[in-house]
């Protein structure tokens, strides 16, 4: 017998999800219904939004609470509230990037749009699952619109190809994920991340084939949120990518997707396997290496952010590292959030003055482009250095609290050496942080703005570098809130 309460309570849970789904087929309604005809791209963004607003606020409401729905197969507590938010706000930023952007605006805005809302809900999906399948049809349900948005721009050889790397080693990534998943599943009947959770420390203690399983499962996130060695698809991905969808990639997509490894490693697997933990750290430490040394040498803006973004999975690993041995995790998960959050309002910024700067389809801003710009539009050179600040972790920006939080985490897990290599890191990241900046100020040149309207994306850009600044200053009661959540 059907229990219409139980169901009502469940739709509910994921109305978001729904909304977001009918919202999406509007824009792309209209343009069958129009004879294939796109309709204003205006209109089609004005629907986008709303659509993401309307699923902001039913996620606000619904989430939190730690309810489950689905045979427990979804669980909507402060993580899924925090990380859902980042995504949705961050596609939205990229959303208006994208109508603004040559490699996005014009004849398949509407399908745009559509793509991106399906993406934001395998997202939410993503972060709220904690049964193993479920994380992987999320993961699917997110990816495979991003495979279509990259491979839909008009410039013919660095996006696609950009496309069939991303579709090839996505799928790889994700069969090494399922290969785990049969394991944890034949050794313990369930694929429930709440089923086994209980029994995992004495399971990777003494059955291999669970810890065979479980370390499957972590190289297939590996892949997924760039950690070295698995790292070597992103700058070709995020360069080929239109720079609205790669901006959307290095927020949204990392955000959702830190969101379910967090819960994998909540499982507490990392102590009962001494070789699976010093792997880990290992692994953090080359991913921030590698990251910030390959940035020192490239000259090509895009690059730059994209090893940038493999250091700061680097950074995020270190947080997540110290939650997985935690005794309750709160502080160290709370670490990871809310440095998620700070990365993606320095990220979405530094790639909205990125878009703002490619006059055409395909064309490649190196960082010698930028000669001049101060003096042509200095409230965006000033809006992209606090970007750069913050994102060297220089205070009191607000990616200076952000790495503080995360490597006093560390710190009191007793991963002492993890956080001094995170600071040293650190440290060699502000000399290619501080490059475009001098370029900037300081070097003679006639760099510009294209010459089409940008007033949206110059709202995003000037509204992120608002925030660094101003939660920089109330990063405490923002980071208070954060932990409260999730207990």
């Amino acid at each position: 017998m059907i229990n219409y309460e139980e169901l009502v309570k469940h739709l509910c849970l994921v109305s978001p999800m729904i909304v977001l789904f009918l919202v999406s087929l509007i824009p792309i309604t209209a343009k069958v219904l129009r004879g294939n005809v796109e309709q204003r791209p205006l209109i089609s963004l004005l629907t986008g939004l709303v659509g993401l607003a309307a699923a902001l606020v039913l996620l606000a409401v619904f989430s939190g609470s730690n309810s489950t729905a689905f045979n427990d197969k979804l669980l909507f507590d402060g993580l899924t509230l925090w990380t859902g938010a980042i995504a949705i706000l961050a596609s939205a930023a990229s959303l208006i990037i994208m109508h603004e952007n040559p490699a996005t605006k014009g004849r398949q805005y509407s399908e745009y749009v559509f793509l991106t809302l399906n993406t934001v809900v395998g997202m939410l999906i993503l972060c709220s699952a904690v049964d193993l399948l479920l994380i992987f049809i999320g993961l699917e349900m997110m990816s495979l619109p991003l495979y279509l948005m990259i491979a839909m721009s008009h410039e013919e050889k660095l996006a696609k190809e950009s496309a069939i790397k991303y579709f090839l080693l996505g799928s790889f990534a994700s069969a090494i994920f399922l290969f785990g998943v049969s394991f944890i599943f034949g050794t313990t009947g369930t694929t429930n991340v709440l089923g086994f959770v209980e029994k995992t420390l004495t399971l990777v203690a003494t059955n291999r084939l669970f810890l065979f399983g479980m370390a499957f499962v972590i190289i297939g996130f590996c892949f997924k949120v760039s950690i070295a060695p698995f790292h070597a698809w992103t700058p070709d991905v995020y360069q080929g990518a239109p720079t609205p969808i790669t901006a959307m990639m290095a927020t949204a997509v990392k955000t959702v997707s830190f969101a379910a490894f967090l819960r994998v490693i909540a499982t507490r697997s990392l102590l009962g396997s001494e070789a699976l933990l010093d792997l880990l750290q290992w692994l953090a430490v080359a991913t921030m290496i590698v990251g910030n040394v390959a940035a020192l040498v490239q000259t090509n803006l895009k690059r730059i952010l994209a090893y940038s973004s493999i250091a700061h999975s680097g950074y995020l690993l270190v947080g997540l590292i110290g939650s997985g041995i935690s005794e309750t995790g709160v502080f160290g998960a709370s670490s990871v959030i809310f440095y998620l959050f700070t990365y993606s309002l320095m990220t979405i910024g530094a790639f909205a003055v990125l878009a703002m700067m490619e006059k055409s389809e395909g064309s490649l801003v190196k960082v010698e482009d930028l000669a001049g710009l101060a003096k042509r539009r200095p409230l965006l050179s000033f809006c992209f250095t606090i970007f750069m600040l913050s994102l060297a972790g220089l205070p009191p920006t607000l990616g200076f609290f952000g790495k503080f939080y995360l490597f006093t985490a560390a710190i009191g897990e007793g991963l002492i050496w993890l956080a001094v290599w995170g600071v040293i890191n650190s440290v060699i990241s502000v000399y290619y942080y501080l490059r475009p900046v001098v370029v900037m100020y300081m070097t003679e040149g006639e760099a510009d703005t294209a010459p089409h309207s940008l007033n949206a994306t110059i709202i995003t850009a000037i509204a992120c570098a608002f925030f660094i600044v101003c939660l920089g200053l109330v990063s405490g009661p923002l980071f208070d809130a954060v932990e409260r959540s999730l207990f």
